[in-house]
């Protein structure tokens, strides 16, 4: 199976620091420099192959965005690398990222605000498909664009109109047929269906399975409804602080979650043990700063588990079965769970 994507060791961060004169400052009479940094994707690397869904989850702020928008040098990386269809792409210019472009688009969360009011749908739609070349003349280009409105469930008689004339399931369809217009191999969906009604939310969900199981292309999706990754993924990755902290097959992960922080999650999901009743983990502490990380396990301050290591040396992965690793000191290099007193 080919590889669409590899993320290595990517990192991302956002100075606080915005003046010249705000970095220095004078104590005892010597000029210290403060950089402050907001460190919102922390040493991340995964792949994603040909056809194949992998998500990313995690709580809000959690670095999935930032992951998704650095992957496409929306931002530029700061750290590690990023290879699409076996090319490094970390360091290209603009110009040189144009072909790569085409090959991996977006669906960003808010369909009211990723759509520009002052263009019609069918401009919204043919403007990539001109600019990418994939149709050499604009009548060939607007029937283009009305085929995959129709695809997506937008009536062709509707190209006309403005974003404003739609509702919010209508524009996140045309933010699909947007991505779709290209012919793209990886569609990141950051979130695409979080800011929809319930009762629409489904029928997205399964407009996007039955796109890519139509066109073969691969998604990274961005979540942190469970059921909603359950429902769409192949592989999935936890997030934690800007940190994949476990990941693996779907299947793996839900059935056996092993990092603290996922079982955490998992227990946050409405589910009945006894009749009305839930169970819930508790949890304590306080989320570390994203400008001073701490040196060892990141979820060490609120981890019931935690021993002294985690507190002083950031864990490496272990692997716990084929494709499921999960960065945590409970385990050890044979991916047995060892004993918290040891």
């Amino acid at each position: 199976m080919s590889r669409v994507l590899e993320v290595n060791n990517l990192i991302q961060y956002f100075e606080l620091s915005v003046d010249l004169l705000d970095k220095f400052s004078i104590k005892e009479g010597k000029i210290s420099i403060n950089e402050k940094r907001v460190h919102a994707v922390n040493d991340v690397s995964f792949h994603i192959d040909a056809g194949e869904v992998y998500s990313l989850v995690g709580e809000s702020g959690c670095g999935k965005s930032s992951t998704a928008r650095t992957i496409v040098k929306l931002i530029e990386p700061k750290g590690g690398s990023v290879r699409f269809l076996g090319d490094d792409i970390t360091h290209l210019s603009a110009r040189r990222m144009l072909p790569y472009r085409k090959e991996m688009q977006m669906i960003f969360q808010d369909p009211y605000a990723s759509l520009n009011p002052r263009q019609r749908i069918i401009d919204i739609i043919t403007e990539p498909i001109l600019f990418h070349k994939i149709e050499s003349t604009k009548k060939a280009a607007i029937d283009r664009a009305k085929s995959i409105l129709e695809r997506v469930g937008i009536s062709s008689d509707q190209a006309d109109r403005y974003p404003h004339q739609f509702s919010g399931g209508q524009r996140q369809r045309i933010g699909i047929a947007r991505a779709l217009a290209v012919d793209p191999q990886l569609i990141i969906a950051d979130e695409p269906v979080s800011a929809l009604d319930v009762s629409i939310q489904a029928q997205i969900l399964n407009l996007l399975m039955d796109l890519k199981d139509e066109y073969g292309f691969s998604y990274l999706f961005i979540a942190h409804d469970l059921s909603v990754v359950r429902h769409i993924s192949d592989r999935m990755g936890i997030m934690y602080l800007g940190m994949i902290v476990e990941e693996g097959p779907k299947e793996n992960v839900f059935d056996a979650p092993a990092h603290p922080y996922t079982q955490l999650l998992f227990s946050a999901v409405p589910k009945i043990e006894k009749e009305g009743e839930f169970a819930p983990i508790a949890l304590e502490g306080e989320i570390p700063s994203p400008i001073h990380l701490p040196p060892g396990c990141l979820f060490a301050s609120r981890c019931d588990k935690a021993m002294e290591i985690c507190k002083n040396v950031r864990p490496e992965y272990v692997t716990l079965s084929p494709g499921h690793r999960v960065r945590c000191h409970l385990y050890t290099s044979t991916g047995q769970e060892t004993s918290i007193d040891e």
